[in-house]
């Protein structure tokens, strides 16, 4: 959850809280405020959307684990959507806007239109931060397994399948009603096409795959 459907101070909490735990808070696609990179209130995760809210050099630098999120599960095949009344002079400096403007990240496939194009991605962000794992955020739909193998294949470290209540919880009745499937209807299609496809070994780079849900 982004800074902005969260208030500052309990996002900070939350992050401090799991860097205490030895966890990995995700800092959501509305980005950080670069005065807590490098300490204790630094999300290890930095997320990044369509929207690239807040993702600068700086920001993907200070990440443990960078996520791409493809689509999430609350609300599948949509993206991000912050109103305006949320956009606070605070929330304007994170997202290099101005205060009062609604914000919208777009759906998949705006600036992801192939494997290839997601492998360049993937090469692009480990070029501004090589020790950081790339994740990339997938939802528990029919034929996610193969999305996942082309994902892996294009040296993803860690493959995410979001069930249905992945996000916020903040999406609009129209959305929550065509919400992903259960996460581990997704995860084993999953781990079924990367077994057949060679890429779910312990030995191999691209074999690691997880989930996510409340």
């Amino acid at each position: 959850m982004s800074v902005g459907a969260l208030s500052p101070e309990a996002h900070e909490t939350i992050a401090e809280a799991c860097n205490r735990l030895g966890m990995r808070s995700n800092s959501g696609e509305g980005g950080e405020d670069p005065a807590r990179y490098g300490t204790i209130k630094n999300s290890a995760i930095k997320q990044v959307a369509s929207g690239r809210f807040g993702v600068t050099p700086s920001y993907l630098a200070s990440a443990k684990e960078i996520e791409i999120k493809v689509a999430q599960g609350a609300k599948p095949g949509e993206g991000g959507h912050l109103p305006a009344s949320k956009v606070t002079n605070y929330i304007a400096r994170l997202r290099y806007c101005k205060p009062g403007t609604l914000l919208i990240s777009p759906p998949p496939h705006h600036d992801i239109y192939s494997i290839e194009d997601l492998n360049q991605l993937i090469h692009d962000l480990k070029q501004a931060n090589p020790e950081a794992k790339v994740c990339v955020k997938l939802v528990s739909e029919a034929g996610v397994g193969t999305v996942a193998a082309g994902v892996a294949k294009a040296y993803a470290d860690i493959v995410q399948i979001s069930g249905y209540e992945g996000g916020t919880g903040a999406s609009p009745i129209k959305s929550i009603k065509n919400v992903g499937n259960y996460w581990e209807i997704g995860l084993s299609d999953a781990q079924r096409v990367l077994i057949e496809n060679g890429l779910s070994r312990p030995d191999h780079p691209q074999g690691r795959r997880r989930t996510q849900d409340r």
